[in-house]
Order: C-alpha cells, then sequence, then structure tokens
C-alpha cells in the first residue's frame, strides 16, 4: 500500500521535472530567437576573425564604420515604410540624384546651398512617393519602382551622364576626417538613431505606425487618418535618403548619376535581417543598425576575401532570404509558445 502510494507520488514529480526541461529549452530557444540578430552579429565578428587577420585593424574597422553610414541613415528611413506593411524602391536612385543635385548647384549657391538643395531634392520625392501610395492608393511596390525609374534618369539627364566634381574643401574633408577617433560621417548616423528612436518610442506617430503595420483596417475604425501616417513614412524616407546621399558625395567627391545602383536590396536587407517583417508591424531601430552592420561586415569580409561582386549580390539575396525564413520561425515558435 505504501509502495503503491510512493509511486504514484513520484510520477507527478517526474513529470513536471520533463516538463520543466522541456519549458527550460523552449526558454532558451525563445531567447536566441528573440536576439537572433545580435547573435548572429557576434557569430560574424568571429568568422571574420578566423577568415582575415587584416579584419581588426583601425584601419579596416573604420573603413567598415564608413561604409556603413549611407546604409545605416537609408535603413532607418525605410524601417519606418516597412513598419507600415510598404516598401520603398527608389532609395538608391534618391541617393544619387540628391548627390547630383547638389554637385551641380554648389558652385552657384555655396556649401549650405547645395546641402539644403540636396534635403529638399530627396523630401520632395519622398513626398512624391507618398502621395501616390497614400491618397491615390497606388501599390508602394509600383509607386516607388516609378520613382526609382524617374529619379535616376533625372539624374541622369542633369549629369548628361557624366559624374560632376564637388570642388569643395570642407564637403570633401567631411568625408575622411574623423573626430574622437571616429570618423565624421558617423556622427551623422549616431544622431539619425537618436532622431529615429525618440520617434519610434516616445511620439504618438510612432505608435500609429505600428498599428497601422499590425492591423490598418482596425487603426482606421479607432478614428485615426492612416493616408497622413502613410505620407509621412515616405517623406521620411525620401529625407534619409537625401541624408544618406550626401554623406556618400563627402566620401567620393562627386555627384554621381549611378551612385547606389541596387542599393534598395542592401537597405531591404539590413531591415529584414535587424528583425522587421515585411508585412509590416514589426521591426526595432537598435536592430536596423545591427543590421546594417552585419551587411558592411560581410561585404567588408568578401572584399578583403577578393570575392567579386557578382557574388556578393547573391549572398545578399541569400540573407534576405535567411532572414524572413527566420521570422516565420519566430512567429511559429511564439504561436507554439
Amino acid at each position: 500500500m505504501n509502495a503503491s502510494a510512493s509511486g504514484a507520488a513520484s510520477t507527478p514529480s517526474a513529470g513536471q521535472g520533463a516538463a520543466s526541461a522541456k519549458q527550460g529549452r523552449f526558454s532558451i530557444v525563445g531567447l536566441l530567437l528573440e536576439h537572433s540578430t545580435f547573435v548572429v552579429f557576434i557569430l560574424m565578428l568571429i568568422v571574420a576573425m578566423m577568415l582575415s587577420d587584416r579584419f581588426y585593424s583601425v584601419t579596416n574597422l573604420t573603413n567598415i564604420l564608413r561604409q556603413s553610414v549611407p546604409l545605416g541613415v537609408v535603413s532607418l528611413g525605410l524601417l519606418f515604410v516597412i513598419l507600415t506593411g510598404g516598401i520603398d524602391l527608389s532609395v538608391g536612385s534618391l541617393m544619387a540624384l540628391v548627390s547630383v543635385t547638389v554637385a551641380l548647384v554648389m558652385p552657384g549657391y555655396g556649401l549650405w546651398g547645395a546641402i539644403l538643395a540636396g534635403l529638399v531634392a530627396g523630401t520632395l520625392c519622398g513626398v512624391i512617393s507618398g502621395t501616390l501610395v497614400a491618397y491615390f492608393r497606388i501599390a508602394p511596390f509600383i509607386a516607388t519602382l516609378a520613382i526609382m525609374t524617374v529619379a535616376r534618369g533625372v539624374a541622369l539627364v542633369a549629369s548628361k551622364g557624366q559624374p560632376a566634381f564637388i570642388d569643395n574643401v570642407a564637403f570633401n574633408d567631411f568625408g575622411v576626417n574623423s573626430l574622437a577617433g571616429l570618423p565624421l560621417t558617423l556622427y551623422v548616423l549616431i544622431a539619425c538613431f537618436a532622431i529615429a528612436l525618440f520617434i519610434y518610442k516616445k511620439t504618438v506617430f510612432g505608435r500609429l505606425v505600428i498599428s497601422i503595420g499590425s492591423n490598418e483596417i482596425a487603426t482606421r475604425f479607432a478614428g485615426i487618418r492612416v493616408e497622413r501616417y502613410k505620407f509621412a513614412v515616405y517623406a521620411i524616407s525620401g529625407f534619409a535618403c537625401a541624408v544618406a546621399g550626401i554623406v556618400a558625395s563627402t566620401r567620393t567627391g562627386v555627384g554621381s548619376p549611378i551612385l547606389a545602383i541596387g542599393f534598395e536590396l542592401d537597405a531591404i536587407a539590413a531591415v529584414v535581417v535587424g528583425g522587421a517583417s515585411l508585412s509590416g508591424g514589426r521591426g526595432k531601430v537598435f536592430n536596423t543598425i545591427i543590421g546594417a552592420l552585419i551587411l558592411s561586415v560581410i561585404s567588408n569580409i568578401m572584399n578583403l576575401m577578393n570575392i567579386p561582386g557578382y557574388h556578393q549580390q547573391i549572398v545578399k539575396g541569400v540573407i534576405i532570404i535567411l532572414a524572413v525564413m527566420l521570422e516565420s520561425l519566430k512567429l511559429r515558435y511564439a504561436s507554439r509558445s
């Protein structure tokens, strides 16, 4: 009788132990999936160290930071578009248009006049994209594809298909000089990150952008004018492209109509690798920056290993697929939990 009771008592205890162990495994997997962007970044740094002894040199690390600035700035603007469930394919073309605008305007209106003209040009294109998407109900893919084509064409026509050299010492020095051991351009990315983080976390605008991407119909029924917010995120993306285009021009010293060809792939990859969902409603500002750094590190490693540029495009495409698959895995895990 006592033995039977003892056996009966031990059975639930064993079951609880198994359940506890299973729950522990699930919590570890969940933690890794939740912070998968950081895990991937750390793994990339370890792999980079093993593949090249030049990776951790000061010169190379500084070069990575410089290269990541335009991608990081564009990705921050694109994040808000993707949070609403949209997409912006025009980012590379807008950077080219802005760089050409700055180069052509600077001789007549000086440094600040040229920078202002570049910011206006990029933001205006974003405004047009936002108008087409929000008020004319054109699919974001089609609207921004059209703006991508037009902006690149205008840049080619205005520059006559040739790079326009920028003869301004202060402008060109900004792209190559450092302050406190960090590239000057990196401070632009830090400022954009701080502004994006404030908008995302501390403003009603940030919360409503996420709400639109999560459930646009419910947001409309709540009395929110969704069109205004969709319009605004494309304007933000256009402004971010303008900043990135100016920064990129400070490094090269030219306004190039072929600047940032295919850059939309890199920007989308950075946002997605950062954990954002292309269906909208999910994404984080800090993770987006880490995603941009991951892409920059990958490009740098392949350059150090003398891998051709065409092969790099294949790698970036595979990265997007893997990032989307990882996002799907996160959702399935969350539903099982």
